[in-house]
């Protein structure tokens, strides 16, 4: 974790105005700065942009596979080993041309948990997969969506239990499932959403006809989801396809 030298710190209170998760705080007995634990994400935003004029800011130790996860996830310009993506290590819908990950009749969700400034806890990533994986939700695999690597049970949806206080920048929750149980997981996701102290936004990964066409969502009006209106779309100049 980035750690505030209080030998060379000046109580300038610069950084403070940097850190996109109000991680660092302004200690008034000592009158220094001080990075909370607790709240950072690991980012590296203030190391990065080097904010600090009297370099008092420092890398620290990144002990554990947690917190190494945590920032390598947070950390916009680190590539995740085993998915071998900058970032948050997925590639979402962006290459499904290529990979045919989502195939006919099936539907992929990309669930995106947390925003700079926000911020969101594993506890609220659990929460989320937990409630979608019930609802038939088939979650990615470490391979194409990190967050696979902290599911002892893909099934279930739920965190190794040693992960879940740790907070990260953001993160993507993969999966699919098949067309009929689309309204099934949209409904969880409107039950959990009351549950956690974070914000998401949901893409849906969709194969349409030669017009652009799905009948999939036209279930999004009876849930009282508004209607696209912006998307992704992967014209197919990759390799071709799998039909199946």
């Amino acid at each position: 974790m980035p750690v505030i030298q209080v030998d060379k710190c000046t109580g300038c209170k610069t950084c403070i105005t940097y850190c996109s998760v109000d991680a660092i705080d302004f200690i008034a007995e000592s009158k220094k700065c001080a990075i909370n634990p607790a709240t950072c994400t690991e980012c590296y935003v203030c190391l990065r942009m080097k904010v600090c004029k009297q370099d008092a800011i420092v890398e620290g130790p990144l002990e554990g596979f947690f917190k190494q996860f945590q920032h390598v996830i947070s950390d916009p310009v680190e590539n995740h080993g085993v998915t071998g993506v900058t970032g948050r290590g997925t590639e979402e819908a962006k290459t499904n041309d290529v990979s045919g990950r989502v195939k006919k009749g099936e539907v992929g969700f990309c669930i995106d948990m947390g925003r700079p400034g926000v911020g969101v806890y594993m506890r609220d990533a659990e929460k989320v997969a937990m409630a979608c994986a019930s609802a038939g939700l088939i979650i990615a695999p470490q391979e194409e969506s990190p967050i696979g690597a902290l599911m002892p049970d893909r099934t279930t949806g739920r965190l190794d239990p040693g992960c879940l206080d740790y907070r990260l920048l953001s993160v993507i929750i993969e999966g699919k499932c098949r067309i009929e149980n689309l309204s099934r997981v949209l409904v969880a996701l409107k039950e959990v959403e009351g549950r956690i102290d974070t914000v998401f936004s949901l893409g849906l990964i969709l194969r349409t006809d030669e017009e652009g066409h799905t009948d999939a969502l036209d279930c999004l009006a009876g849930l009282g989801i508004d209607y696209p209106h912006r998307g992704k779309v992967n014209v197919g100049l990759g390799r071709p396809l799998a039909t199946d």
